[in-house]
């Protein structure tokens, strides 16, 4: 299967990249898909123009990418300012297609930051449209609609995962990718500490999903309640 995750930001895959190297390790192809280009993510750094934070976030998702054995695409939508408009579904319709979706990973319907919200209503629409042929784009229309499952709010806001997917036997790789993440890394330790990165914060959210079901470490979701995109087989590993 083509696994791919859809966030609004770099980074924003953290909440089922564990997931994503199971179902890697098992055959599956794992893509990721970035609607913004993360550039309001320097918090730290001020003084940085928006076009080189762009910069200094698109090497650092590449690099990630490419350690993880996976494809990137970047919409290049401005972040903070992302919109539900004709442009951005025929953009987000053509990079599903690209990648011949089978599965997504996106953003819950709620969450505290609204370029995530835009991207989850996003995903619900072209997830569907993907498929229908009068709707044209580079790529043609796919056969059927992707699973799509919604990850945990950074914050866990108004979330009630019904799947539990055990990552303990990758919880080491996935921190190793996730440090490739540095701006985010340091704006972490800015923000919180010394003792808080980008790794301490990923862990305490697994190990409390893991305490859920029974894992050291965990990662959670729920299904994106629309149609076709239930599946009446087993998904997750």
């Amino acid at each position: 299967m083509n696994v791919v995750s859809v966030m609004a930001h770099q980074d924003d895959e953290l909440m089922c990249l564990g997931t994503m190297l199971k179902m890697k390790q098992r055959g599956d192809s794992i893509h990721f898909i970035c609607l913004t280009c993360g550039e309001t993510g320097m918090v730290h750094h001020p003084e940085m123009s928006a076009q080189e934070a762009a910069e200094y976030r698109r090497r650092e998702m590449t690099a990630m990418v490419e350690a993880a054995g996976g494809t990137y695409q970047c919409l290049g939508f401005e972040d903070e300012f992302l919109y539900d408009t004709r442009e951005t579904r025929y953009a987000l319709i053509g990079a599903l297609r690209n990648v011949k979706a089978d599965v997504i990973f996106t953003h819950n319907e709620t969450d505290y930051n609204l370029d995530h919200m835009t991207v989850n209503r996003l995903v619900r629409q072209c997830a569907m449209q993907m498929a229908f042929p009068m709707i044209k784009t580079s790529s043609p229309a796919t056969s059927d609609f992707p699973a799509v499952f919604q990850v945990e709010p950074a914050s866990g806001c108004e979330f009630s995962p019904s799947h539990w997917v055990d990552i303990s036997d990758v919880i080491q790789e996935k921190i190793r990718l996730a440090n490739f993440h540095q701006s985010q890394d340091e704006a972490f330790r800015a923000g919180f500490g010394e003792d808080y990165g980008i790794g301490a914060w990923m862990c305490g959210i697994s190990s409390h999903r893991g305490e859920q079901c029974g894992a050291a470490h965990a990662e959670a979701f729920r299904p994106m309640y629309s149609r076709g995109f239930i599946k009446g087989y087993s998904i997750l590993p």
